[in-house]
């Protein structure tokens, strides 16, 4: 099977990696940053999303947002231009649930299918191939699709029809991001009370405090690593995405909407290419004290 990937950033760049060591059959677009590097790995190149479109059975995108992924879909070189009947589009980006649906339709109208399945776990499990996908589509499609998708992933869950991957993935972004403050209210307060931080850490962990954020988050911190696994932007769209979402279906959401202020403070003040654990510069500003190893 000839897969297209279109995205090959922080997330897409390791993932299609993943797929060539599946031994999948890699076209990638020619204008994305990263993609000389693919093709040195076996990956073909092309240099519009249509022309892409023309020579695959299905074309992954990972991009930005929801104006990129209607874009590369629906624009005049897009996807749909391209694409035969029965084309598959797996759109792993995180976006709006109702662009899914929008895209979705429009590219139906074409007899072309299309899963929103994006993903969770940062670049560490995109280079180890063990992301969480979250799916939205036809049960055909998805089982048709589900060996391509495990193939960069520990965990590949059809969660509805269409959009409602990405509802899924907005369900994720709230709880990590929820986390994350609530980890760094934790360190802030034990480091200011002057007990040791890595200790709190070591402490708790196997608790019921205990997560999968904490041991991937805390331990960045203590090191001062903020680094972008997932930059703060990013997870700032995903809220915004989120709360729009949740305006739209008359859902009050005032922890996520006060998380969203602290990321914007932070963005203020130069950090929104920095991962989403430098959230704790928030709580170390006002505080007056930084969490870091002894």
């Amino acid at each position: 099977m000839k897969i297209g990937f279109i995205g090959l950033g922080i997330m897409g760049k390791p993932m299609s990696k993943n797929l060539l060591k599946a031994g999948y059959e890699l076209v990638v677009l020619a204008t994305n940053k990263g993609a000389s590097e693919l093709v040195s790995l076996g990956a073909s190149s092309a240099d519009t999303p249509k022309a892409i479109a023309e020579q695959t059975d299905v074309v992954i995108t990972m991009l930005p947002n929801s104006p990129q992924v209607k874009e590369v879909a629906l624009g005049v070189k897009g996807i749909i231009a391209g694409a035969k009947p029965g084309t598959v589009v797996i759109d792993m980006s995180s976006i709006a649930p109702l662009t899914s649906k929008e895209i979705a339709q429009k590219l139906g109208e074409k007899g072309i299918d299309m899963l929103d399945a994006p993903v969770s776990g940062g670049e560490p499990k995109a280079i180890e191939g063990t992301l969480s996908v979250m799916v939205g589509g036809k049960q055909e499609i998805f089982d048709q699709c589900y060996d391509i998708m495990k193939a960069m992933a520990a965990t590949v869950v059809r969660t509805g029809d269409v959009g409602a991957g990405n509802v899924t993935k907005l369900a994720n972004q709230i709880i990590v991001a929820i986390n994350i403050a609530a980890m760094s209210e934790a360190f802030v307060l034990a480091s200011k009370a002057g007990v040791e931080p890595e200790l709190v850490y070591q402490a708790i962990r196997s608790g019921l405090a205990g997560s999968t954020v904490l041991d991937a988050k805390a331990p960045l911190v203590m090191d001062r690593k903020f680094e972008p696994g997932f930059r703060l932007n990013l997870h700032m769209k995903d809220l915004y995405n989120v709360l729009e979402t949740s305006h739209e279906v008359g859902v009050p959401l005032p922890l996520t909407a006060s998380v969203l202020e602290m990321m914007q403070a932070l963005k203020v003040e130069g950090l929104g290419d920095c991962d989403h654990g430098s959230l704790i510069r928030f709580y170390e500003a006002l505080a007056k004290v930084e969490v870091k190893r002894s």
